[in-house]
This record gives structure tokens, C-alpha cells and sequence, in this order.
């Protein structure tokens, strides 16, 4: 019989990249189920485990609903108003007394997926005008944005595997059965890859583990950690080499082509073999599957961006692409166009790179933002600029940077802290102040970042399901709010703030596919609010040369910074010390980085946060299944039982990201029942790619021994 008291409601999951249509039943104002939305022309009715959790997320009573204010080493509700008073005083003192850069910001993944955060941020941070901003972009795509600006002329500018046409697909150190994309949205791989495979297609992956992704691929290649480069570079060489490629169509505005050929001429295939552990020949097969692919692609991810080589990895799977003709082709590596356009669009930001360094280490910046290794020294280190307080915006460094004992202990000095979120975790323990934005039912949503990324042209807007709260605020209240506070604390001017639908508005009119552009479909806010499943905008188009924003609508092949970080590349070793093992991350389709582990349907079942190890390695070691072991790096040790599997390459261990909850003073359900042990307790905070700074989270060497019991 049906509740008289429900409804449907069609809104985008907004927990991973794919961005996957749900339908929401609710009755008696509480979320009943959700599924799939069988109408959203993207995902066609597909969603992972995650999505279920939307529910959990909504009704969690670990979750904060009112500010938060640290007295006397306890937690208090407290008002708007003396929160706001508060972080205002507090943030315009030390600023006043120490300078702007002495407050520091820290934004979480989460931002990017939150439209309010992304919108209205720079009301209040902004005010600030810090250099010490730093964001979870530098432990995860810096690299990859990085070489997008570089060569194409914006840092979003990032071409997608086109997978809904190609016949060959190389996956290298990505895993989207279980990440569903990353930088690449796309829902339903698994689905997706059956249409690859019947019509006649290959998936082959590349990777230290046997994935997910690997599981379903055609090929599987395992990789040495660290070592990508070498083989990516060796790739591009057979191809030239050979003469196996076809890049004619780029030939009026390709700068630089036979300089950057040039200069990595020394990575043979046997070179590669040396280093990456795939032989020679395999390279040169694949090499030439790849270039013989009607509409082939090369695709790399977090494994080939957290590693000493981040950059020079990216450099080479666009060459690579370039070399075979693949780049701006159906099939090949395409461009997103997006109904709000951050490439094209009104205030948008290409980006720019080392125009200042942070303070101890001189570190690049890149977009404003400096490296995240960097924090916990720009905080311990005395001198002029040390940083004395810090914004944090949905994040959870402790757990998701490097070294994050130091950074847990760097935060306990600082003299005020302030965050913006709704639970109290390993990172916001520290904070003075909490603000607890609504849950993501109870706002509206679209997608400005994550559509770039997206396989298919599509705009969908979700409006919110539930009414918001007496006494709460939105995410871009808090900011405007806070802003307008801290502006009178500061004795400026506050900034202007209009609702998050007026800016969509103007976004979605001056877009390509807007009323001022005269495109049929004529897209405003009122126009996209009435399709409650969203709107289909077509395939992937070529765009090139005109979308490129470089100075002279070129792509710069060879962009200075990456020849002179090649030296380095050729001067590295891979050495490891005797007994030694290199340690990986993992992800898992029921996480996302720290976000999912408080809800019981996503943490059930077999444990997820174990160490795994190549039997060959647990008998080197003496070391049997599931007994506890001690991991060892440079900067901590930790004790985690072990998972021997021969989906492992031997010489390699992975632990998964994102876990490590039992620290005192959260106040989650998961720290009691699912602690975990934390990954970034072992990465080395002083270990980063040189040329773009971001974080080195996989080949991190380590010892490991079994313990009694």
C-alpha cells in the first residue's frame, strides 16, 4: 500500500566524481531509499554503494548541527552570532599582529563536490589575502592540472578518455571500477567496458596491483612503483621510433613537437624494463596495439600523480596521445564542454604556477595554492610568516596528507583554529570553533567542477529535498556571513554575496550552450530547474585549436619546466634498502578518501584496511595470513593485520587511504568500531615531486616485521 505521506526526488549524488542521478523516496520527511535515477541520461540508472549512504549522511546523529565553541578544553553549542564574533576577533588579531600570511587555509576534497563552499569561499578566506592556502589538490591531480596549464593554457583544460568510442583503452595507475573515474567521470564502468568489449575493444592496465579494473581488463601489466615514467617515455619512443603514429591534424599548431621528441630519446624500452620491471617487448607490443587502434587512448591517474615523477608522467601520456593522433578525436582524449564553462566562461582562472614558494622549503605554488607538505612546517617553524592560525573547509589532513602525526601534532600549537564542517574528526578535534553547514539534502546542488571532468556533455541541477533546518545555515551563508564579520574586524569592505542560483544563472546564460550564446538549448536557471533528471548535451566534440588558451592558440609540447626536470628523472635510481618494500595506497567503490567510514552498510563486511602483501614477500618475511605485522617508514610506524594475495606484484605492499579514526577527541561512531590504521602515518611529508610539489604517496619505502601474538 502506498504512504500518502511520500514522494520522489531526483537530485546528483554528489559523493565521488561520477556524479550519478539518484531518485530519493521519502516519506513522513524521512529518506525511505535510493536508487538509481533510470532517467538521468548519464548514468542510466546506475549508482554504487555510496549513494545509498546519502541516507545514512542525512539521519547520522554523529553529525553537528549547531556551532561548536572549545571552552576551557570542552566543547559547547553555542550562537551564530558568538561563533562568527569569535573567528572574526580571533582571526583579524593575529593577522593584525603577525601579518595575513600567519593564517593559513586548508580546503577538503569535499569542497570541489559542494557548490556552496566553491562559490562563496573567497567571501570570507579571501578577505585574508594569505599566501598560505593550501588544498587536498597536492596530494592528489596537482600534476595532472599542472600540465594542463602548461600545455594547453588552463588548468582545466584536462581531456578525458572517451570511452564511450574507443576501441582501446590503456589504463595506467587508475583503478575507475572503483573510484568510478577520477578525473574522469564516468558512472558504470563495468557496464561501460562491456560495450567496449563488444565492439570488438581492449582494456589493459598498468598497475603495482591487480585492481578492480585489472580483474575486467584484457591485459594486466604489474608496474614497479615509482617507475612510470620511464616506461610511459620508453612508450612515446617506440611509437616515434617506428614511425607508428599519425599527428598530422595537429601539425598548424603544435609548438615545440621535435624539441620535446628530443629530449627523451635516452628512455629505450630496455632502459624502462630495467627500472619498471615490464620487459621490453611488452612495451613495444603495446606501444604498437596503442598506435594500430583505430580510436585508441592512454589514460593515467593517482598512481602515476602521487609519485616522485607526477609531472613528467602526465607530460608523457599527452605526447603519447599526441603522437598517435588520439588527442581532440572521437574515441581518443577529448574535451569536456560544460553548460558553465570554467575554460571559456566569465572570471575564469587558467591558473599560474611558481610565482612564490613557501616559506621554508620554497616549494611552488601553483593556482594560489602551495604544496600541502608544506603545512605542519610553515606551522612549527618559528620565524617571520610561521603560521599562527588556520581555516580549515571540509577536510581532514590529519588523515589525508603526509606525515599526518606531525601535522596532528603542528595543530595542537597553533593559537586559533576555525572549521567549516559537520563532524568532529581526526582534523576539526583541534579547531576553537566549529561551523556546521547543512546536510547535502537539505541545500540545492550543481556541479561546476566535476562536469569538466564528466565523458559526456550533461547539466543537471538538484534542488534541495528537504526544507533547511530552524537555526541552521548553508554552507555559502556561513562564508558570506563569516566574511562579513571578519570584514568589520578587518575595517574593509565585506564582498557582495548573491544566492549560488544567481550565480548559475549568469553562468549557465553565458555558457555555450546559454541563451546568449543562441544555442538550441537556450539554458538559464528556470529552464534547467524544470528537468529534474537533467539535461543531455551530446557526446564529446573535437575543439581544438580554438579552445586552447595559450598565448598564440598553440600546444606547447615542451614547456621549460619539464625539460629541466628530465636531468633528474634520468639521475634516479629505484633503489630500495635490502628487505625493503615499496607501499601503494588503495581505494575501495565503498569509500571516498575519509568520508564513508561512519555509516555501517559501507563498512560491514570483510575488513578493508588491511595490508596486503605477495605471498613471495610473506615468506621472505615469515609472515603468515592475517597475523599482525609492524609497518615501518622514515617518518612513523604502525600496526595493521596482514592480507597475503597474489593480486600484489612482489617487493610491493598497499594499505588503503583514508582510514586511521581512533584518535581521541572525534566524536564518530567509526573511531570506536572501525578505527582502521592511517596510510599517511607512514608517507614522508619531506618526499614530493620536485617539479610541481605535490605529495609522494606511492613507492614509499618501508620495512615490515611480524609481531608476537
Amino acid at each position: 500500500m502506498t504512504n500518502q505521506n511520500s514522494r520522489k526526488h531526483y537530485r546528483v549524488c554528489h559523493l565521488c566524481e561520477a556524479l550519478c542521478g539518484v531518485e530519493v523516496t521519502i516519506a513522513n520527511e524521512e529518506v525511505v531509499s535510493v536508487r538509481g535515477d533510470k532517467n538521468d541520461p548519464f548514468s542510466r540508472g546506475h549508482v554504487c554503494h555510496k549513494a545509498v549512504a546519502l541516507k545514512d549522511l542525512h539521519s547520522d546523529p554523529d553529525r553537528l548541527r549547531r556551532p561548536m565553541r572549545k571552552v576551557d578544553g570542552e566543547w559547547q553549542e553555542c550562537s551564530w552570532d558568538e561563533a562568527f564574533q569569535t573567528v572574526a576577533t580571533e582571526l583579524a588579531r593575529i593577522a593584525g599582529v603577525n601579518g595575513h600570511d600567519s593564517v593559513a587555509v586548508y580546503l577538503g576534497n569535499p569542497n570541489v563536490h559542494n557548490w556552496g563552499m566553491m562559490t562563496h569561499g573567497g567571501n570570507f578566506y579571501g578577505l585574508l589575502k594569505t599566501r598560505n592556502r593550501y588544498s587536498a589538490t597536492s596530494v592528489d591531480q596537482l600534476p595532472h592540472q599542472l600540465l594542463c596549464y602548461l600545455m594547453y593554457g588552463h588548468q582545466f583544460m584536462v581531456p578525458v578518455p572517451d570511452v564511450d568510442h574507443t576501441d582501446y583503452l590503456l589504463v595506467v595507475g587508475g583503478n575507475p571500477m572503483a573510484s568510478n573515474g577520477s578525473l574522469m567521470g564516468v558512472p558504470d564502468f563495468r557496464g561501460r567496458m562491456k560495450s567496449l568489449h563488444a565492439r570488438g575493444g581492449k582494456l589493459i592496465v598498468v598497475d603495482p596491483r591487480r585492481t578492480e579494473t585489472a580483474e575486467i581488463a584484457d591485459k594486466h601489466l604489474f608496474i614497479r612503483p615509482g617507475t612510470d615514467a620511464w616506461f610511459l617515455l620508453a612508450l612515446l619512443n617506440v611509437i616515434i621510433e617506428e614511425d607508428l603514429g599519425d599527428n598530422a591534424a595537429y601539425q598548424d599548431y603544435l609548438k615545440n613537437w621535435d624539441e620535446a621528441l628530443e629530449s627523451v630519446k635516452a628512455f629505450t624500452p630496455e632502459l624502462a624494463e630495467s627500472m619498471s620491471g615490464i620487459p621490453a617487448d611488452s612495451i613495444r607490443v603495446l606501444a604498437r596495439e596503442l598506435a594500430a587502434a583505430p580510436r585508441g587512448v592512454c589514460y593515467g591517474r593517482m598512481g602515476i600523480s602521487v609519485q616522485r615523477f607526477g609531472g613528467l608522467c602526465q607530460w608523457a601520456i599527452q605526447l603519447i596521445n599526441i603522437a598517435t593522433g588520439s588527442l581532440d578525436r572521437a574515441g581518443g582524449s577529448m574535451f569536456n564542454l560544460p553548460a558553465v564553462d570554467l575554460v571559456a566562461g566569465p572570471n575564469n582562472r587558467p591558473g599560474h604556477f611558481n610565482l612564490w614558494q613557501s616559506r621554508v622549503r620554497g616549494l611552488p605554488e601553483f593556482g594560489g595554492e602551495l604544496p600541502v607538505a608544506a603545512l605542519a612546517e610553515e606551522i612549527l617553524t618559528p620565524g617571520e610568516g610561521q603560521v599562527r592560525a588556520l581555516i580549515t573547509g571540509a577536510g581532514n589532513p590529519v588523515l589525508s596528507t603526509p606525515n599526518g602525526q606531525q601535522l596532528d601534532r603542528a595543530l595542537g600549537s597553533l593559537e586559533f583554529m576555525v572549521s567549516v564542517d559537520f563532524y568532529l574528526n581526526e582534523t576539526t578535534r583541534h579547531a576553537d570553533v566549529i561551523l556546521p553547514p547543512t546536510a547535502p539534502m537539505e541545500h540545492d546542488h550543481y556541479d561546476l567542477a566535476l562536469s569538466v571532468f564528466a565523458v559526456r556533455n550533461v547539466t543537471r541541477y538538484s534542488a534541495p529535498a528537504f526544507e533547511k533546518p530552524e537555526g541552521a545555515m548553508h554552507d555559502w551563508e556561513i562564508m558570506s556571513e563569516a566574511g562579513n564579520y571578519l570584514a568589520r574586524a578587518l575595517g574593509v569592505d565585506p564582498r557582495p554575496s548573491y544566492p549560488p542560483t544567481a550565480i548559475l544563472d549568469m553562468g549557465l546564460k553565458a555558457g555555450p550552450y546559454g541563451k546568449a550564446g543562441g544555442s538550441e538549448f537556450a539554458l538559464d536557471f528556470k529552464t534547467l530547474a524544470a528537468k529534474p533528471h537533467g539535461i543531455d548535451l551530446g557526446a564529446l566534440k573535437p575543439c581544438l585549436p580554438g579552445r586552447l588558451v595559450t598565448q598564440d592558440k598553440k600546444i606547447e609540447c615542451a614547456p621549460k619546466a619539464l625539460l629541466e626536470d628530465i636531468p633528474r628523472l634520468l639521475q634516479a635510481r629505484a633503489e630500495i634498502e635490502e628487505g625493503g618494500l615499496l607501499l601503494i595506497g588503495r581505494r575501495h567503490v565503498r569509500s571516498n578518501n575519509s568520508w564513508m567510514h561512519n555509516f555501517r552498510r559501507l563498512t560491514k563486511g570483510k575488513p578493508r584496511h588491511q595490508l596486503m602483501m605477495h605471498p613471495t614477500d610473506a615468506a621472505r618475511l615469515d609472515l603468515s595470513d592475517g597475523q599482525r605485522v609492524k609497518v615501518a617508514s622514515r617518518v612513523g610506524e604502525l600496526s595493521v593485520e596482514l592480507d597475503i594475495s597474489e593480486a600484489m606484484m612482489p617487493g610491493v605492499v598497499s594499505l588503503p587511504h583514508g582510514w586511521g579514526h581512533g584518535r581521541a577527541g572525534t566524536r564518530t561512531r567509526v573511531a570506536n568500531k572501525y578505527p582502521g590504521v592511517c596510510v599517511n602515518d607512514l608517507t614522508d611529508d619531506q618526499s614530493v615531486d620536485v617539479l610541481s610539489g605535490n605529495a609522494v604517496l606511492n613507492g614509499v619505502p618501508v620495512k615490515v616485521v611480524g609481531l608476537p601474538g
